[in-house]
């Protein structure tokens, strides 16, 4: 699949598409806000506040898985743009590991925390539209064993992500090249 992924290319040219960016930028956002969310009510006293917290985190979650497959499918499709040139091969090498891990963590991490939330036995509510099937039977025991690695995946998702904007940030004021412009509307 990653073969797939690195041989399309993009009919815009070094940019990435509009749908691209777009998706970019709104799983990005969301990602962003579900993990304070997740720290937070993690550590909040039962109540309607922590209810109100687990609610959205969940509906968020299940935005995201939709949103990452969406996004996986287009870009399985269309391909990406070839590699900013300045980028020596090290660099290229990591960008590509860094990219496909979030793409199979944030994926991974929806699903498991779907499972994970089955396994206790609580409903998922889609922003109260309606409820998400469970994907497990109840049990405490993978329950807990599934939230675990959910948050551990949680932080491996943030680590990345400062490795993924901190990047960015370096491309754009250091080297002052043209990867970050390449995902900029």
């Amino acid at each position: 699949m990653t073969n797939v992924m690195n041989e399309r290319i993009s009919l815009a040219g070094d940019k990435y598409s509009g749908f691209a960016i777009f998706m970019h930028w709104l799983i990005a956002v969301l990602v962003l806000a579900m993990i304070p969310i997740g720290i937070i009510m993690g550590s909040l006293d039962a109540g309607p506040l922590q209810d109100g917290l687990y609610t959205m985190h969940r509906s968020f979650g299940i935005l995201v898985l939709m949103l990452m497959l969406v996004r996986l499918g287009y870009r399985l499709i269309h391909g990406a743009p070839p590699p900013e040139p300045t980028l020596n091969a090290a660099q290229r090498t990591v960008s590509h590991i860094v990219h496909m891990a979030l793409y199979a963590l944030i994926i991974a991490q929806a699903l498991i925390g779907w499972a994970a939330t089955s396994a206790y036995g609580a409903a998922i509510s889609f922003f109260g539209l309606f409820t998400v099937p469970p994907i497990l039977a109840k049990d405490e025991a993978i329950s807990t064993s599934l939230f675990f690695t959910h948050e551990l995946l949680g932080f491996t998702i943030a680590g990345l992500l400062v490795l993924h904007i901190g990047a960015a940030l370096y491309h754009f004021v250091v080297r002052g090249d043209g990867v970050l412009q390449r995902m900029v509307p």
